[in-house]
């Protein structure tokens, strides 16, 4: 791991842009029709309790990575092999993501432009970034979150002014019960995005204000929830539900909706920047993790070093992960979410965390057994004095 320190602030800005990233592009929830919004907080409630269990086993190991703690958690093998596992787990969430920023440019704005050169360019961007280490993305979060919520605000008030708001979209409440509710959150809304804040179990260690990481992590979480959830029920309550199932990127025919006084309109502007700023935050604390996993695990001094490599390997992924954006959308929901999301975001840190705590349970006996015999030989002692 690289000698760098980041604040609490700067953590809680990080998650908050990590969360919103790539889910402010697609209709997140839209199963749940008109309480997508219910089943984004409920997710929120989940991601909760994931980010506790992340949590409780950096309480047990602080100052290393999860690539160094799952060796000493599953013994020398099986965690490099579960370390490796993670590792690629990472690259391959890296070019997911990469290639919903090339698909949503190409869908919306460059329909000329080859999905490679759009691609390409971000992620020599992104490559760059992370060569310099995660202070200096640290500290870029904290210039750009500005810029976000300066730009979120005032699509709020000009969403609100033009009046196209129809709250009765919203409604009926729970239509068909809680059960379709749950089954999204269950399949969807826990993992994406909430479950890959497994991703901070790299970057916790970086952290100034150990105290901290439990605080900031849940108000990091419950302030992202909030504004995602604020965001599909806008979505839903201008555009019905119908019309965002039929569009791949709800936000922006949202945003297009937007008419003030006859001539303020087309502000797809606010759309690029503020999904191309999470979108890269995203990626950059995804492929960040991947480098600095793969330095720690493969002992390679300067994690540097592995950013061209990786990064190559992460472009030509994304491009090979799918013949389209609907296979590719479809892989998302349907197949990653049960072999990749659910294993490695829930049951096995869940395992992990259960056998760090009988170890540092039998540890502790161990310890004071060893301190009990000791004491008894000095009461020993002195009565025979």
């Amino acid at each position: 791991m690289e000698k760098a320190k980041i604040s609490a602030y700067q953590l809680f800005i990080l998650i908050v842009l990590f969360e919103l990233g790539s889910a402010l592009l697609v209709p997140i929830a839209i199963e749940a029709k008109q309480d997508a919004w219910l089943a984004i907080l409920i997710g929120m409630v989940g991601g909760f309790c994931l980010y506790l269990v992340y949590h409780g086993l950096y309480s047990y190991y602080p100052d290393i990575p999860p690539t160094e703690y799952l060796q000493k958690i599953m013994g020398s093998f099986l965690g490099k092999i579960l370390a490796f596992i993670y590792v690629l787990y990472f690259i391959y969430l890296s070019a997911r993501v990469l290639r919903d920023f090339g698909e949503m440019l190409i869908t919306s704005f460059y329909w000329d432009t080859p999905l490679f050169i759009l691609n390409t360019l971000m992620a020599l961007l992104v490559i760059y970034t992370v060569r310099k280490g995660i202070e200096v993305l640290a500290r870029t979060s904290e210039l750009l979150f500005v810029l976000i919520f300066l730009l979120g605000i005032s699509v709020l008030f000009l969403i609100v002014v033009s009046g196209i708001i129809q709250i009765s979209n919203l409604k009926p409440v729970l239509e068909e019960g809680i059960k379709p509710v749950l089954k999204t959150t269950f399949t969807q809304t826990l993992y994406f995005p909430f479950g890959e804040v497994i991703i901070f179990a790299m970057i916790l260690p970086y952290l100034n204000r150990p105290a901290k990481v439990k605080q900031i992590g849940l108000l990091a979480i419950g302030f992202s929830g909030l504004i995602l959830a604020s965001v599909m029920a806008i979505n839903v309550s201008v555009l019905d539900v119908n019309n965002i199932t039929r569009s791949p990127f709800p936000l922006l025919s949202t945003i297009q909706t937007i008419e003030v006084a006859g001539f303020l309109e087309r502000l797809d502007v606010y759309f690029i920047l503020i999904t191309v700023i999470g979108v890269f935050f995203k990626m950059c604390l995804f492929f960040y993790a991947s480098v600095v996993g793969t330095a720690n695990l493969f002992k390679v001094k300067e994690s540097a070093r592995l950013a061209f490599p990786l990064g190559l390997a992460i472009l030509i992924l994304s491009i090979t992960i799918a013949s389209n954006y609907s296979e590719h959308i479809k892989e998302g929901l349907h197949v990653i979410t049960l072999y990749l999301h659910l294993p490695l975001q829930v049951i096995i840190p869940s395992l992990l965390l259960l056998i760090a705590f009988i170890k540092n349970k039998k540890k502790k006996r161990k310890q004071s057994k060893n301190l009990f015999p000791k004491r008894k030989y000095r009461l020993v002692e002195r009565d025979k004095k």
